[in-house]
């Protein structure tokens, strides 16, 4: 997949939603379609395709751009380490303002940490902490949501509230603007703190036989004042719509 596919997913939002459990032993594949918000200015709503790639053992799982090695699983409990290449980043010629076509590149990353999720009657508990591993950001992207499964014979509809916090030098990567750059483009110098960004979230998915199913994953984040306040962002919200179908073997 070209990393550049789908470059405007929020910084988080892969390896949450990516790295939620499945049935033990299942192979699917399947294709989708993605649209995406990106906070920059000049970026405008993007429509790209999506193949998606599933495996769940009972250690080793891959979720498309995700994998996973798990330390523990049972029925309640699962504790996983977890590597997955983060493609948000920021192209100046993609952005139609003059001012960010001066700025330097942001590229993606591969991310890499833990993942721990509790499944229990009244709902899912689910946790990533990750750090970036390729020296481009330094920065630590953390992931907390809480879920709740509404299922029938065939289909099942999930929605779900969290926040993600990323490091001071996560947003200064992705948002900030040195001097050179504030020199060079006009805009005015930013270095952000760490932020606390809320989102809501719901997925379904919806079962012809055992072997064919449909699925559709959206989220919607709200942008925080570190992330606002950066002369490279002039919105209040991203959103991501996934959807297609799968196959399973």
């Amino acid at each position: 997949m070209k990393t550049n596919m789908i470059k405007a997913l929020p910084v988080a939002a892969i390896m949450a939603l990516l790295s939620q459990t499945a049935h033990a032993d299942t192979f699917s594949v399947g294709a989708g379609a993605l649209a995406a918000t990106s906070p920059y200015r000049g970026y405008d709503t993007k429509y790209y395709p999506l193949p998606v790639i599933n495996y769940d053992g009972d250690t080793f799982y891959v979720h498309t751009l995700v994998a996973g090695y798990n330390l523990w699983k049972d029925q309640q409990n699962q504790l996983s380490i977890i590597a997955g290449y983060n493609p948000f980043s920021f192209r100046p010629g993609h952005s139609d303002n003059e001012q960010l076509k001066r700025l330097k590149k942001r590229h993606g990353t591969l991310m890499a940490g833990l993942a721990y999720s509790y499944n229990a009657e009244w709902g899912t508990i689910r946790t990533t902490l990750t750090g970036d591993t390729l020296d481009n950001s330094n920065g630590i992207v953390g992931d907390v949501a809480y879920l709740y499964a509404i299922k029938g014979d065939n289909w099942a509809v999930v929605p779900g509230v969290g926040v993600t916090w990323d490091s001071a030098n996560q947003n200064k990567y992705y948002y900030g603007i040195s001097n050179r750059e504030s020199y060079r483009s006009g805009l005015e110098s930013y270095k952000p703190n760490d932020s606390f960004t809320p989102y809501v979230e719901v997925s379904a998915k919806y079962s012809f036989n055992p072997q064919w199913q449909a699925f559709v994953t959206g989220r919607y984040t709200r942008l925080t004042n570190e992330i606002k306040d950066s002369p490279m962002v002039n919105k209040s919200y991203t959103g991501l719509l996934m959807t297609g179908v799968t196959y399973t073997f």
